[in-house]
């Protein structure tokens, strides 16, 4: 039996598992990732778009990968969220802009608009290439038993690896965290998100724009040229049979909907649908293990913070495993992971937590909830510390964000 002991093993080789993994070996730790995917398989087509705030792309850019994405990527420089309920003086709303990063450089975007495959790309050729990584793949977890020292993952292909710190970056469904034996809580909202590229007749000028309508929002976020990604928030089913109607009468529904908001839509690109559900972990860290994105949390996706609360778990575990490396302390030990957990599990939390209560609040058309939206919306628009600070914080920029989301 082998008995070389990785100081990390990642489950999960997505976003967030790639960029842990990258970073960590980077930093000359001993890495192993587990990876699923067949490198010999064909490419599958992954039309989805992420908004990578101002803290995550510095998080991506201290690995090396955002050079080559910032040639493709739209940069968001406002977010405008619009109330759509029936109001008797007009729809009260709210522009957040970059220039609302209040101290940041005056060139800082609030993030960037990334095609989800072309992200994926980057890391898998920066994995390629990094010392100091083994990359598995494809390699499916299957099971973990503790050693004096270690965590041993059993592979479903026979395999099994020693290391004394095992992350689970592998999504919703975690097979980490349940072997793990933490339980999750949550609700599904028996709503879905329809999603699609479209090319719009007008400018979007880099700005996200999102109207709470009383059955859920709908939100248009700017890619390159002239076209944006959609996602509309629709009763379950209702997003499914979208995606599965002729394109002409897609278009038709958006644009009978919508074309008063957001100009006319043609669709451009692929058109889809998930559920929406929101699923918390009841602990972010186990013996020898700890959680990340997907696996520690699924939130609501107002203002695109699902993959980016995912990045603030990667940044805060790797400031905690490299001051442990630094002081020659076990990456794996309760002290460090405990650090860890403290350091995200309030903060992802209450995150998690305000979005659904956003969503609780806005989508609807209540007499009593109208003022509260009203006065929430005016307070952001119009109360500029307010916004400044709503501002950073939905872009990873305020302060106390781990040194990896700086950019320094």
């Amino acid at each position: 039996m082998d008995t070389h002991v990785f100081d990390v093993a990642v489950v999960g080789a997505g976003p967030t598992g790639a960029t842990l993994a990258l970073a960590l070996a980077q930093a000359g730790m001993d890495v192993v990732i587990v990876d699923a995917r067949d490198p010999a398989a064909a490419k599958r087509r992954d039309g989805r778009n992420f908004a990578i705030v101002t803290g995550s792309w510095h998080l991506l850019g201290s690995i090396g990968v955002t050079d080559n994405l910032s040639k493709i990527s739209q940069p968001l420089h406002g977010l405008q969220a619009v109330d759509g309920g029936s109001h008797w003086f007009g729809r009260p709303s709210a522009l957040f802009s970059q220039s609302d990063l209040d101290g940041a450089d005056p060139d800082e975007t609030l993030g960037q608009m990334v095609p989800a495959q072309a992200l994926q790309a980057a890391l898998d050729e920066a994995m390629s290439e990094a010392a100091h990584l083994t990359h598995l793949a494809p390699a499916l977890f299957d099971d973990l038993t503790q050693v004096p020292g270690a965590v041993s993952l059993h592979l479903r292909d026979g395999r099994s690896i020693n290391t004394r710190l095992l992350v689970g970056a592998d999504g919703m469904n975690s097979p980490v965290r349940e072997a793990l034996g933490i339980g999750v809580e949550g609700r599904d909202y028996g709503k879905s998100v329809f999603t699609a590229d479209v090319t719009l007749a007008q400018p979007h000028d880099g700005i996200a724009r999102q109207i709470f309508m009383p059955e859920g929002p709908f939100a248009t976020l700017p890619l390159t040229g002239q076209r944006a990604n959609l996602a509309w928030y629709m009763k379950r089913g209702a997003a499914e049979a979208l995606a599965e109607m002729p394109i002409d009468q897609v278009e038709a529904e958006l644009n009978a909907k919508f074309a008063a908001f957001s100009g006319v839509m043609k669709i451009d690109g692929n058109i889809g649908s998930y559920p929406l559900i929101l699923q918390l972990a009841n602990a972010m860290i186990g013996p020898r293990a700890a959680l990340v994105g997907d696996a520690a949390r699924r939130v609501n996706p107002l203002a695109g913070q699902g993959l980016n609360q995912g990045f603030r778990d990667v940044a805060a575990l790797i400031e905690e495993l490299s001051n442990a490396a630094r002081t020659g302390l076990d990456v794996g030990s309760a002290p460090v992971l405990g650090r860890y957990s403290q350091a995200r599990r309030f903060e992802a939390t209450s995150t998690a937590l305000a979005m659904d209560g956003i969503d609780r609040l806005f989508s609807n058309d209540h007499t009593l909830t109208k003022p509260i939206r009203t006065l929430g919306l005016l307070a952001a628009g119009k109360i500029g510390p307010l916004r400044r600070l709503l501002a950073r914080k939905a872009s990873a920029a305020e302060d106390g964000v781990p040194d990896r989301m700086k950019g320094w």
